[in-house]
């Protein structure tokens, strides 16, 4: 009886009191019959968005890169802005899955899910900046680590390089990571199946599962080791993005801090993506049940304590400058928040260090409408602190008779929104053919799961 009164204290993880009947209905449904009309609407807008993105690379790809803003000194314009924000947005589903797993965080059960999806998209939009950001893009393969027909070898000292073993590194095991987690859902979607084709092609994808004892033993084997590989891969690919600076004498780059306050930038923006997604899935699909105010508000949580920590590497950044002494460091600092691009700064600041702040208040915290405004402010605020870091740095270097200004034109604004396009396309093919919650994961966190619930439920 004691264990009972305990257990009711707990905040439950799914509302609604559900059987496991109940759950399968709910979250595979959703899989199995005709999409709701928002899905179609939203499908149709980020079609035409991806395609317009197909027309702007080919546009590019065409005409080379001068059809971009890019100039000198601003070599990295819009395209590295972007790969940056879209690798930092990839970051948040691998830590929910991952790292929150390992810590036995039962609370990731409802969003991992989705979360892992979009890492998985958002590390695809990442790839293709770099990819068209060479110029010859049919020479692309020279980054791989083959002899090419002039039997050079890549360059291993160009971060560039470094970017591409550990994004592709990362992509392959968050893929692997959440295609091992599919697998039982796939299984049960398989023995649902009406028609013969979606039978034999959930039974491949399912790889012969059946729920026995040592199916579920090498799943879960398998599943932890997969964390594990994640895991460090979490801290690596953000430090390694932020090398693509941070080992250049650039002033506003050469800094040692960057490694951590990237990763802290890319889980800040990662988990306010999957509060913007989450916010809108749960009211279209109904799943209020699954992904409940408590999910939100623990994510929220997150995006307070990770963009204090982003706001911290700021005020840091300025003080470091100033402690130096180096005269080349203070103007770039000074002139980030002052020159010519003062506006951008000020407004990374802003909805960077100061709109996530209202989180500090529980009330504040688990209103649905402020959220969603929130996560869409910070996101904004990522994507101009990328944009900060990146073009106000190189816009004026050691030599004031080469300093220029950077303008964006038509083609670098439309390609990324095309990345936009490209991005919800895939999220939404997923929602539509997949389950979004892992249903074998939520199973065994409701009441039920534990094995003597039905005792108290006597008692």
């Amino acid at each position: 009886m004691g264990h009972s009164t305990s257990h009711s204290t707990e905040t439950p993880l799914v509302t609604g009191n559900l059987s496991f009947h109940e759950l399968t209905e709910l979250v595979a449904r959703h899989a199995e019959k005709k999409p709701p009309m928002g899905w179609y609407v939203a499908i149709g807008i980020s079609s035409l968005l991806l395609l317009n993105l197909l027309v702007m690379i080919a546009y590019q790809v065409w005409n080379g890169v001068g059809v971009w803003g890019n100039n000198v000194p601003v070599g990295w314009g819009w395209p590295i802005v972007d790969f940056v924000f879209w690798v930092g947005i990839g970051h948040a589903g691998t830590l929910i899955s991952a790292i929150l797993f390992l810590f036995r965080q039962r609370w990731r059960t409802s969003i991992n899910r989705a979360a892992e999806a979009m890492t998985i998209f958002a590390v695809i939009c990442a790839l293709l900046f770099p990819t068209i950001h060479v110029g010859r893009i049919w020479v692309i393969y020279w980054t791989l680590p083959i002899p090419n027909q002039m039997d050079m070898w890549p360059q291993f000292k160009s971060p560039l390089l470094w970017d591409v073993f550990a994004v592709s590194s990362y992509f392959i095991v968050s893929l692997l990571f959440w295609y091992v987690g599919l697998i039982p859902d796939l299984a049960t979607l398989r023995d649902r199946a009406r028609s013969f084709i979606r039978q034999r092609v959930l039974g491949i994808f399912s790889m012969g599962w059946t729920g026995s004892n040592r199916h579920w033993r090498n799943y879960e084997k398998a599943y932890l080791l997969l964390a594990g590989l994640a895991t460090p891969l979490v801290l690596s690919v953000h430090s390694v993005v932020s090398f693509d600076f941070a080992v250049s004498i650039v002033p506003g780059w050469h800094t040692t801090i960057f490694p951590p306050y990237f990763v802290a930038g890319a889980i800040f923006s990662g988990f306010a993506m999957v509060v913007t997604l989450m916010v809108i899935a749960r009211k279209v699909y109904g799943i209020e049940d699954l992904i409940t105010l408590n999910h939100l508000e623990k994510m929220n949580i997150i995006i307070l304590l990770t963009g204090s920590m982003v706001g911290f590497a700021y005020i840091t950044e300025f003080f470091i400058a100033w402690y130096s002494q180096v005269g080349y460091e203070q103007y770039a600092f000074i002139n980030r928040a002052t020159g010519p691009y003062a506006w951008a700064y000020w407004i990374m600041m802003s909805c960077n260090l100061i709109a996530p702040q209202v989180f500090w208040f529980k009330r504040l915290r688990r209103n649905v409408p402020l959220m969603f405004a929130i996560s869409i402010l910070v996101n904004i605020g990522m994507w101009f602190e990328r944009f900060v870091i990146t073009v106000i740095s190189l816009h004026r270097d050691y030599l004031p008779s080469s300093w220029g200004y950077f303008t964006p034109t038509w083609v670098d604004v439309m390609t990324f929104a095309g990345s936009f396009g490209l991005f919800l396309t895939l999220f939404l093919l997923f929602l539509r053919f997949a389950p979004m919650v892992a249903l074998s994961e939520v199973k065994g966190v409701v009441p039920q799961a534990d094995p003597h619930f039905y005792d108290q439920e006597s008692s």
